[in-house]
């Protein structure tokens, strides 16, 4: 309930009905003091309309001057006014009494929470000295009403101030709860974007790009058997037509978010396998593929996550390593499954490994590690120039029933763990 003349921040339609509620009230009143002084054996009764109609004058001003309603200073020059005339009524009449109830609850809305109460004891004590006066006598009866009225009016205003700040608290609590439910889910989209951004540039550089390099490699073979060798040539270049072929598989499936075509149907050891044996036929490199152990089933993620590294390490060392043979093991110790792939290339000091470039390329042991960590695995890479190099990525053991697509980290992964050897 809003005073006029508060300088509230907004009236509801709660607060702006107990206002008119309040303006009537005080209305009502005064036109009932003027109306007794006409009917009644008031000795100045003309005198009592016309202070009765200036202080609803006066009272009207509140409700109609903007400033008055914005400025909490201007609002106590106009309560005082109010006050003012209304003691000249009170000495005009014993009925100007009950318009202290609707003051004392302007009071309690415009002036401080100390001055407030002081003002509406102020008020209580001069009706009642005002109505005894009229009387001619006084008893403790009189002084009742004004402080019964008086103190219902405090507890109704801070009881409704105490209910209006919750209620502010409350609103400002959703408020902040919205704006951190919409940033939430910004946040949340943009993860989701990045995460996916990352699936997608993993599995293009593991699938596309190592296919369009080999692709190249082989038309490159061809190339030089030209024109010598046409059988060569042709062979090469069947080789070539198949890789694109795989790659254009590989890139619908990955597109659907779905298993590698190589694992349909098969185990991990039967695509490693067939990996090893693809590799060495187009690229003249004797890879090889070893089983330790029994690595047991595999959720979908790990088995995806193991090829893809496969294939990637198989890529580098076809490109960069110079290698002469490849060796491929899947095996387990204790509660983790491996990946080892070795060689025997030329090596390189994995302490000066090159930033990933588009021109120039090397994401690859990053898109491993990112792969691998994701699962809550470890990739670790053994290198020195001249000296082969080593790469082995640890996946723990989980349920066989935990499978699904293969998580995607947002942020970027630190750098890789590493001896003294690697190629990249």
């Amino acid at each position: 309930m809003n005073a006029p003349g508060t300088a509230a921040p907004a009236l509801t339609s709660t607060t702006r009905a107990l206002s008119w509620c309040l303006h009537l009230l005080v209305v009502g009143l005064l036109a009932l003091a003027a109306v007794r002084a006409v009917t009644g054996p008031e000795p100045h009764a003309g005198a009592t309309v016309a202070v009765a109609a200036g202080c609803g004058l006066v009272y009207a001003v509140g409700p109609l001057l903007p400033r008055i309603r914005g400025d909490r200073r201007a609002a106590w020059w106009w309560l005082a006014a109010v006050g003012a005339v209304w003691l000249v009524l009170l000495a005009l009449s014993a009925d100007g009494v009950w318009v202290a109830f609707p003051l004392y609850f302007l009071q309690l809305h415009l002036l401080p929470r100390r001055a407030g109460p002081a003002a509406v004891a102020a008020t209580a004590l001069a009706a009642v000295v005002a109505f005894a006066a009229h009387q001619g006598s006084f008893s403790p009866a009189m002084a009742i009403g004004p402080a019964l009225g008086g103190a219902v009016a405090v507890a109704v205003v801070w009881g409704y101030q105490a209910l209006y700040r919750e209620s502010e608290r409350r609103r400002r609590l959703i408020e902040e709860l919205t704006a951190t439910r919409a940033d939430l889910a910004e946040a949340q989209h943009t993860a989701g974007v990045l995460a996916e951004r990352e699936r997608l540039a993993r599995e293009i550089h593991d699938t596309l790009a190592q296919g369009l390099s080999s692709i190249q490699l082989l038309l490159r073979a061809a190339e030089r058997t030209l024109p010598g060798a046409p059988e060569n040539a042709a062979r090469h270049v069947g080789q070539a037509r198949q890789a694109a072929v795989d790659s254009l598989a590989e890139a619908r499936r990955f597109v659907a978010a779905l298993a590698p075509p190589a694992l349909e149907g098969s185990t991990l050891a039967d695509a490693l396998e067939r990996l090893c044996t693809t590799t060495g036929t187009r690229h003249h490199l004797t890879a090889r593929f070893h089983r330790t152990g029994d690595p047991a089933a595999l959720p979908t993620a790990h088995e995806v996550a193991l090829l893809r590294v496969a294939q990637s390490a198989l890529a580098n060392t076809v490109r960069h390593a110079r290698a002469t043979t490849v060796e491929v093991t899947l095996g387990r110790v204790a509660d983790q499954v491996t990946l080892t792939v070795a060689d025997d290339g030329t090596g390189f000091d994995p302490g000066r490994l090159p930033l990933p470039d588009p021109e120039t390329g090397g994401f690859g042991l990053p898109a491993m590690q990112a792969r691998i960590r994701a699962l809550g695995g470890t990739l670790t890479i053994d290198s020195a120039p001249t000296h082969g190099t080593t790469l082995t990525a640890r996946l723990p053991l989980t349920s066989p029933a935990d499978t699904g697509p293969l998580p995607t980290p947002v942020k970027p992964p630190p750098p890789l763990p590493t001896t003294t050897k690697a190629h990249p």
